[in-house]
């Protein structure tokens, strides 16, 4: 049974725990719809698949043959001409009542073949574990990939540049499967717990999103890929109360600031197996990252991105894969941190080459902004390609001819996003494509022939369309996917609109800030409000588009309060290299700094808000900066709710933390300044901490040492454990229900709702 966990002092009033915390009946049956029922899912298009350079599309559609099944539906672009491809009659394995279920699909570069992943298991954060089946079209037949192996064990399985072959992931090593003869041999043969090939160890996967690590050579005669030597790596013990008789261990190498990561390097292997060949990259393995790994297109060429564990100084490099030797053919630094570049969807795991791979297409902050440049392999200046003060947020699509290249920006907005372009051949500015009556943020597919785009269009109040655009002009050649039910839903809980603002610092410093008020709002009586904070490099707040959290925002203003945002310096807004960067070696003290005084001006311009009923609350690094701001600021936040944060720097993990705040040996009063956990005795409020025992990501006991401390001040404050929950707290039924009527419940118990008349000055 869920319950608080009553720690601190008796100056806690117990019986008013005795009694359930009672919400009011309107807000409790909001929050039942938003999270217990399915009127409020998202429906998403796909997923789809780009077909003959963009001629055509695939997509998963229900079946209208078989009962709680799917075909795969091919479109022809231009004129949505629809065709059945795949039945899901012929997705039923041998003996089996029903046709697989697909989870996601490939197609063989010819098109004649299917792989079909299904049966999975999430790893981590995604679901990247589970069973293979390849479909022969031409044969009409269906196998399972390495069909011995147990059950939803085979990772990131691709067709050989053929199609004769299989490669997957099984159990940290790396095997090939013959498709003509279901012959499965391995490719490595040294996998084991502490070493890993082909996909990734913890820390990678979260940081920097690396998780299929191996590479089918053009030629299909070779196989690349990582392996992770965890050995020194320092495990860290996650332990389930709940689902066994006793309770039972599971130990992850996770290593935290300062302390040793897997040792990492790349090997070239015959795709029939032997021995591997391994790249001369400098440095120490340990003390060094490789990010991105990929062949060029030439014979025997592999490019290694590689950053230093500062990760202030980025290489890529070029190997030969006869000798292992390598040469650096573009450099990177920042008195900072780098950034690793950001291109389309699964573009992120390739290089971007041009000119028949005589040019890098990369991405630079070094005059400032965020650009995009062109690096020749021969060596020279690289040059640049966007000229406009401002931010390039990520490329998505060069055209086959290499003339133009699509990428999201929002020079005037830093809340949205839209898609522009710019000649390779004539650098400047770029243009708009996305037409100027579309107000909010923009997420393109772009199709091979960049033609084509399935476009999704998202702003606040608004619930997101996917459709299909031409380009160059933008324009909807027709809808994919309107979420009118999704818009039904929603329809009281988008009104009355956001309001979007900007709050103008002391030091001239301007945030980007959001306001949401209570649908009966009187301006001329006072509110409470509540700030929903992150405050971390990760992830922004206030940005013009719709997401589920939104939801439950308008519940509570309409329960009687008012809901603000703010941006301070340090997110990741598309405002210059300054503005992100300013926050290195102090994060958590700046962003404290900001959201307290852009709060206090906002009170200021505004006599509707009572500043003396002020609430916050965050999640993961907004839960950190909730408890900041509650320890920093106790004369100005009241109540405050922190799910899942981290109370001190030093138990995070080494890529994240350290890329902010550089080495705890480097940087020992940065830490000291920037921990929640050292400022805990200047709690006054009411405060809730919230985490799941089970979150492998921000560990549990970053909140238990919180809560050590809490108690060694003689401090009152409330406490919920989700037992065995992970970082989301979203595992088990009617759990994400439950963790968000527990924050609203708390702040309607602490922070009562509803206006109280303005007072008036004489």
């Amino acid at each position: 049974m869920c319950r608080f966990r009553l720690l601190g002092l008796s100056t806690i009033a117990l019986s008013s725990f005795l009694l359930p915390l009672r919400g009011s009946e309107q807000l409790t049956q909001d929050l039942k719809r938003i999270f217990d029922s399915k009127e409020f899912i998202l429906k998403r298009f796909g997923p789809a698949r780009w077909r003959d350079n963009g001629f055509s599309y695939t997509i998963i559609e229900p079946s209208s043959k078989v009962k709680d099944a799917d075909d795969i539906v091919l479109y022809e672009t231009a004129t949505g001409k629809r065709t059945v491809l795949v039945e899901a009659s012929s997705l039923c394995p041998a003996g089996a009542s029903k046709p697989l279920h697909i989870d996601d699909y490939s197609w063989s570069d010819n098109g004649q073949k299917l792989l079909v992943f299904t049966n999975t298991k999430k790893v981590w954060r995604n679901n990247t574990r589970g069973d293979y089946w390849v479909l022969d079209r031409a044969a009409n037949r269906l196998d399972k990939v390495d069909e011995t192996a147990p059950a939803s064990t085979l990772m990131f399985a691709k067709f050989s540049p053929d199609t004769s072959r299989v490669a997957f992931v099984r159990q940290n090593n790396i095997y090939v499967e013959n498709l003509n003869n279901g012959s499965v041999h391995p490719v490595t043969r040294d996998g084991s717990a502490m070493t890993i090939n082909g996909t990734s160890d913890w820390v990678y996967e979260e940081e920097l999103s690396v998780r299929d690590c191996f590479r089918w050579s053009p030629d299909g005669r070779q196989i690349a890929y990582w392996q992770f030597d965890s050995s020194r790596v320092q495990q860290f013990t996650l332990l389930n109360d709940t689902d066994t008789l006793y309770p039972k261990a599971t130990l992850i190498p996770y290593p935290k600031v300062g302390t040793a990561n897997s040792a990492v390097r790349i090997g070239v292997v015959g795709a029939t197996g032997g021995k591997a060949r391994w790249m001369n990259i400098p440095g120490d393995a340990r003390d060094n990252y490789l990010f991105r790994m990929d062949w060029t297109g030439r014979e025997n060429e592999l490019a290694i991105g590689q950053l230093n564990r500062l990760q202030n100084h980025l290489v890529v490099y070029l190997a030969d894969t006869r000798s292992g030797k390598t040469k650096p053919l573009l450099e990177d630094r920042d008195a900072a941190w780098v950034d690793i570049p950001k291109f389309g969807g699964a573009r992120d795991e390739k290089f971007e080459w041009l000119d028949n791979g005589d040019q890098l297409l990369w991405l630079s902050e070094r005059d400032g902004w965020r650009h995009a440049y062109l690096a020749p392999r021969m060596g020279g200046s690289a040059q640049l390609l966007t000229t406009a003060k401002a931010d390039v947020i990520s490329v998505e699509r060069v055209d086959g001819n290499g003339k133009q290249m699509y990428y999201l920006a929002s020079p005037e907005n830093s809340t949205q996003a839209y898609l522009y372009r710019t000649s390779l051949e004539a650098p400047g500015a770029g243009s708009r494509v996305t037409p100027a009556d579309q107000p909010g943020s923009h997420s393109y597919d772009i199709s091979p022939d960049c033609r084509w785009a399935f476009h999704t269009w998202a702003r606040s109040g608004h619930v997101p369309v996917i459709d299909l655009v031409s380009l160059p002009d933008g324009k909807r050649v027709r809808v994919l996917e309107d979420n009118k039910a999704l818009e039904a839903a929603a329809a009281r809980f988008l009104k009355p609109p956001i309001e979007f603002l900007q709050v103008h610092l002391d030091d001239g410093t301007v945030l980007d800030g959001s306001l949401m008020k209570p649908r009966d709002f009187d301006p001329s009586k006072r509110y409470p409000i509540i700030v929903h904070v992150y405050g971390e490099p990760a992830s922004a707040t206030v940005t013009d588009r719709n997401n589920r959290t939104d939801y439950f925002h308008h519940a509570l203003a309409n329960d009687g309060y008012l809901i603000a945002s703010f941006d301070n310096r340090g997110t990741p807004a598309p405002k210059g290299r300054a503005w992100r960067k300013v926050i290195y070696g102090s994060v958590g003290v700046l962003s404290s700094k900001e959201q307290a005084e852009a709060l206090r001006k906002l009170i200021a311009e505004r006599p509707y808000i009572d500043g003396t009923r002020v609430g916050v609350w965050g999640w993961s690094g907004g839960g950190t900066n909730t408890l900041n701001l509650m320890f920093r600021s106790p004369d100005l936040y009241k109540v405050g709710v922190a799910v899942a944060p981290v109370p001190d720097q030093q138990l995070y993990d080494t890529i994240y933390q350290e890329r902010y705040m550089g080495l705890p040996s480097g940087n020992p009063d940065g830490y000291q300044s920037g921990s929640a956990i050292h400022f805990a005795n200047g709690l006054a409020g009411k405060l809730l901490l919230i985490h799941g025992s089970g979150d492998d990501n921000v560990h549990y006991q970053g909140t238990e040492r919180l809560i050590n401390k809490l108690v060694e001040l003689n401090k009152s404050f409330d406490f919920m454990e989700y037992p065995n929950r992970t970082h989301a707290i979203s595992e088990g039924k009617g759990t994400s229900l439950h963790v968000y009527s527990l924050i609203a419940r708390y702040f309607e118990e602490h922070l009562p709702p509803g206006p109280q008349e303005t007072k008036k000055t004489l």
